[in-house]
């Protein structure tokens, strides 16, 4: 009918975009390689933002010698930052005001991270509301970020072509995954950065972001 907006459905990344953990991952990362005599700088644990487990931990183990197998690191760091989450969860500003007008509103919504599927569960049952539809997660995927995998079972999940989805991401590795997969992707840089690229689409924040908003890009 006339004057009705086509549904769409919105994909977040979780660490650095729902919740600002990276803090919590280099922290970790630290322990971990300072446990085996090894050494990870900050530097170091913002290189890996937004990167496949695989990946990430396979430059963990070249770069600081643990002994550790990389399936032992993922698993290692998980539990760390999970027990870190369970003390405290820091939610990155406007994330879940914007996840509550999406739900009022009656807009699907996924979680697309490369964090295994029990970190992510655990943010989202903290969660005071009913805030996502599906969770695709790093162990959910065969290929990791920047691939589109993640992002396009998502959106095949849910029922939506990629571009009728919105896609929430602060590191590069995430807004590329993002971008490949064909949805409309918005880059909120934090820990790292994001550069600018003709077409890129980058905003300060989700502090103030609502669904009246964002049906409009749509």
């Amino acid at each position: 009918m006339f004057g009705l907006k086509r549904p769409f459905a919105v994909l977040f990344d979780m660490d650095g975009t729902l919740i600002d953990s990276e803090p919590y991952w280099i922290q970790s990362e630290q322990q971990l390689a300072k446990e085996h005599n090894g050494v990870w700088s900050t530097q170091d644990g913002i290189d890996v933002v937004g990167l496949s487990l695989d990946k990430s931990s396979q430059l963990f183990k070249e770069r600081t010698n643990v002994s550790l197998e990389p399936e032992e690191i993922v698993a290692r760091l998980t539990s760390d930052v999970q027990s870190k989450l369970a003390q405290s969860i820091p939610w990155r500003p406007g994330a879940k005001e914007l996840l509550q007008d999406l739900r009022n509103n009656g807009v699907k919504t996924a979680l697309v991270t490369m964090s295994l599927n029990r970190m992510a569960k655990q943010v989202v049952d903290a969660i005071e509301f009913d805030a996502f539809d599906l969770i695709v997660a790093g162990d959910d995927v065969r290929h990791g970020k920047p691939h589109p995998e993640a992002y396009l079972k998502a959106a095949e999940q849910l029922g939506f072509e990629p571009s009728r989805c919105i896609a929430f991401e602060d590191s590069v590795s995430g807004l590329t995954s993002a971008e490949a997969a064909g949805t409309y992707a918005i880059g909120i840089p934090h820990i790292g950065g994001i550069p600018e690229k003709p077409g890129r689409i980058l905003w300060e924040s989700l502090e103030g972001v609502t669904y009246k908003k964002l049906r409009k890009l749509l």
